[in-house]
């Protein structure tokens, strides 16, 4: 027996210097000191030897195994130190490598254009408001004096989630949202997302606007005017200058549409403003008594709105051609914003 023993140690270190992975140590320890191990049948045999034997085999046969074991563990926590240094090594930053160029944000020019307006208006007084995409139709048309048989009714312009509920078409709800809250002077500036079912290169389904509202008593649509000149100014450079139309919006009246001096040809006439050297930017007008009637005003109070699409804005301001790029996320486009 003892020869015996003397034999599986010396194969089994044999073995056991030629393991240099984890992989290979569990296979030598389930083939070492595993239950179907050699020396664990031999261990099962001692009971059938003589006394002496029997201590003797025991001794030897748990010295044989413990130093198994010992060299075991001392080749396992090799094996992890080389491991964790390989880890190391392959982390490690070669500080003489070229950096890596990093490409920089930048804001949506939809974004860009949207916060200049903020900026403009806020030192006149104008509140930044927001309400829900989602509209009913009270807010949305009727409040706004647009009776049923209105045109902007048509399912052609509108998204209609419900017959009274639509995805909102201007943000001039946000207007009677505020009135029917505040009383008199209110004076806001309502940003937002808008929907109409339209799409082409100078229409998108969803588009970005921009409405203002000045009420108080004794507005005039001179305040209107004087305001719409120091916006474009700001906005265009202070050689611009506008001009009003005489148009037709539901909810205010009078109405007019604003025209700016052309961007391009700076009114000399061009292709662009189709050799008039205007172009036009917004619309505006006098609220109209009957939406001052539908939030509960006195007959004494006037007030001015305009509205304006900030996509319309950004394609003046950076001589962008087609509405639809503002939508496509072309990194080459959007970059140039920088």
């Amino acid at each position: 027996m003892k020869e015996r023993l003397k034999d599986l140690e010396k194969g089994l270190i044999g073995e056991l210097a030629l393991v240099d992975n984890k992989k290979d140590l569990e296979s030598f320890k389930v083939k070492a000191l595993g239950r179907k191990s050699e020396l664990q049948q031999i261990m099962k045999s001692i009971g059938s030897l003589g006394p002496e034997e029997k201590r003797e085999t025991g001794i030897l046969v748990n010295g044989l195994k413990s130093g198994l074991q010992k060299k075991i563990d001392d080749l396992e926590s090799r094996l992890n130190e080389q491991e964790k240094q390989r880890s190391i090594s392959a982390e490690s930053v070669d500080v003489s490598l070229p950096g890596r160029h990093i490409r920089l944000g930048a804001l949506h020019p939809v974004t860009i254009v949207l916060d200049r307006v903020r900026d403009i208006f806020r030192p006149l007084g104008y509140d930044v408001v927001t309400g829900p995409e989602i509209e009913h139709d009270f807010y949305n048309f009727e409040a706004l004096n647009i009776p049923p048989e209105h045109p902007a009714r048509d399912m052609q312009d509108t998204f209609y989630i419900h017959d009274s509920v639509v995805l909102r078409t201007h943000t001039s709800p946000i207007q009677i949202r505020t009135m029917l809250k505040a009383k008199p002077p209110v004076r806001i500036l309502a940003p937002g997302r808008v929907y109409r079912s339209d799409y082409d290169i100078s229409h998108t389904p969803m588009f970005h606007q921009v409405e203002g509202l000045f009420v108080d008593r004794g507005v005039r649509f001179s305040d209107l005017k004087g305001t719409l000149l120091y916006f474009a100014r700001n906005m265009f450079g202070e050689e611009t200058n506008i001009r009003l139309r005489p148009s037709y919006f539901p909810f205010t009246e009078p109405s007019a549409e604003v025209d700016v001096t052309c961007v391009m040809c700076r009114g000399k006439g061009c292709r662009l403003c189709k050799d008039t050297g205007w172009i036009e930017i917004l619309g505006c007008g006098m609220v109209h008594p009957n939406v001052f009637g539908h939030v509960g005003y006195p007959d004494d109070i006037t007030g001015f709105a305009f509205g304006m699409g900030i996509e319309r804005i950004a394609m003046l301001k950076y001589r962008i051609s087609d509405l639809r790029m503002f939508f496509e996320n072309d990194v080459r486009f959007l970059e140039q914003f920088i």
